[in-house]
């Protein structure tokens, strides 16, 4: 770290810009095997169609759609909170317990479907750094929404 803008340095600077692309290198990599939860930004598109005869006269239709950000936390708790109830991809269930592992054990042998994390009344989220209060936030809305009855 740097204690005062007059200690800062070319090559402190440059040491703390590779070290900010290092960790969001290392999160990405973290992330690469999960299916629907592997990218939080959304690149929208940019589409250019032209009609007419002529080059010169003709229309042109120019359709932006604006490139998004959707957090994590808001991603899952869409997940979980999805009215339809596909089962979780990225979401896995631990057992505990005597039922549970029976479960699944017989799971290998026959269809068991996993519980579904919106089917309890009480979930527990644990985010790996904190989330801010904007996020409680969120997620408390969500589920208010979506789930009403959820704490």
């Amino acid at each position: 770290g740097c204690d005062s803008s007059l200690n800062l340095t070319s090559q402190k600077a440059t040491d703390a810009v590779d070290n900010i692309f290092r960790s969001l290198r290392d999160i990405t990599r973290a992330r690469m095997h999960m299916k629907q939860f592997n990218s939080i930004h959304n690149p929208g598109s940019n589409t250019h169609q032209a009609s007419g005869l002529k080059q010169l006269y003709s229309q042109c239709v120019v359709l932006f759609v604006q490139a998004s950000y959707k957090p994590l936390l808001k991603q899952v708790v869409e997940e979980i909170c999805n009215p339809d109830r596909p089962d979780p991809v990225d979401i896995e269930h631990m057992s505990s317990g005597l039922t549970d592992l029976l479960k699944t054990g017989f799971s290998m042998f026959m269809k068991v479907n996993r519980p579904h994390p919106g089917d309890h009344p009480l979930l527990i989220i644990f985010m790996v750094g904190g989330v801010t209060v904007s996020e409680v936030k969120m997620v408390k809305d969500l589920v208010a929404t979506r789930k009403p009855g959820t704490q």
